[in-house]
């Protein structure tokens, strides 16, 4: 008689950090569930699949509640209790807040803050009831600075962050622990996607993804409240953040993320 694994779920797991979160998850020997919104999510299947477990995943919009529910509907057809969850889904979009469109910031909230709150509430009733599992909330070292020409991401991870720390404070003594990952830039299409190619932080050498995945991986494993994810260089930049003026570090912010015309 074999003993089932336990079962994780990533978000915004097509590509990047979150396939990474899932194939960690998968080399230690976690059944994963995996969404993205586009079809790459399919071939982020057959990658963690490879690693010798199972894998299910469930195409998604995580800016709608109709895409959030409909991916908790899914994991409730498994008829499996959730072990582990990697809150991971998130955007960016870079330019100056005049040009961009409202619609695409309405969306960037809609999945960073929104989507994430709603999966949330679904994954800690599930988790409070049973007595037991490990939430981890990516968020970003931008949420300890202001930043501009991504003037609505920037808030929007700090909303992660201290979401993370309050709620991990909230569920003490309940079985469920909580993390926050604050990756630094990191080699992923993320800023490509948000726009920022043409950019001094667009072209700049990147944190390493699957190390970004595995320092996220061991802090929940661990029960830390929270883990820079990057290397030294990064960690220290969160750390100098704690006392750098919000002025100095907003318009260093600005001269790394403008878009060179």
């Amino acid at each position: 008689m074999t003993t089932q694994r336990p079962l994780a779920l990533v978000t915004g797991s097509s590509s990047g950090i979150g396939l990474e979160l899932a194939k960690q998850f998968a080399l230690n020997d976690y059944d994963v569930i995996i969404s993205g919104s586009s079809e790459k999510i399919h071939k982020a299947t057959e990658e963690v699949k490879a690693l010798g477990v199972n894998c299910f995943s469930h195409r998604a919009d995580a800016s709608t509640y109709e895409g959030v529910e409909g991916l908790w509907q899914f994991f409730l057809t498994l008829n499996r209790p959730l072990d582990a969850a990697a809150l991971n889904v998130g955007i960016a979009i870079g330019g100056a807040f005049v040009e961009n469109s409202l619609e695409d910031e309405f969306k960037q909230i809609a999945i960073n803050i929104t989507g994430t709150v709603h999966l949330a509430k679904r994954v800690v009733q599930h988790m409070v009831a049973n007595k037991h599992g490990k939430i981890l909330v990516t968020s970003s070292v931008s949420a300890t600075q202001p930043t501009p020409y991504e003037t609505v991401y920037g808030p929007s991870k700090a909303f992660g962050f201290s979401f993370a720390e309050s709620l991990r404070e909230e569920l003490r003594d309940t079985g469920v622990t909580v993390t926050a990952l604050l990756p630094g830039a990191t080699d992923s299409d993320f800023h490509k996607n948000a726009g920022m190619s043409n950019s001094p932080i667009g072209r700049a050498k990147k944190n390493d993804k699957t190390e970004v995945a595995r320092q996220g991986f061991e802090a929940l494993m661990n029960d830390i409240d929270h883990v820079v994810g990057g290397d030294e260089h990064t960690k220290q930049r969160a750390v100098e953040n704690r006392t750098t003026p919000e002025t100095v570090k907003a318009a260093r912010h600005a001269q790394n993320v403008r878009v060179d015309s």
